[in-house]
């Protein structure tokens, strides 16, 4: 897996725009797994802390995920939706380890 690029992202989001948020993530859930270089692309809820969501994203390659931001559709539910949103914003870079 070198050259594999992995991270998860962590958003807070106030609790009324729980349902926007949402649809955000499964629009940009459905066309970021149609990416050739997107290998895994999931969003979660936080059950511990109920207006927090994480993302689990992992790429081919750095031009694979340069690839995702530059994409209409990262653009129009991202940048334009959860970005808009969002209170905080985090990302943990990650590496495997087998």
């Amino acid at each position: 897996m070198a050259g594999t690029v992995s991270f998860l992202v962590r958003m807070h989001f106030a609790p009324e725009d729980r349902e926007d948020v949402s649809e955000f993530l499964r629009q940009l859930a459905v066309e970021s797994r149609k990416e050739p270089g997107c290998l895994t692309y999931i969003p979660h809820w936080s059950e511990a802390t109920p207006d927090t969501v994480l993302i689990y994203e992992q790429y081919g390659d750095r031009a694979a995920l340069e690839a995702h931001r530059a994409s209409a559709h990262f653009q129009r539910y991202a940048i334009g939706g959860l970005y808009q949103r969002m209170r905080q914003r985090a990302v943990e870079d990650l590496h495997v380890v087998a």
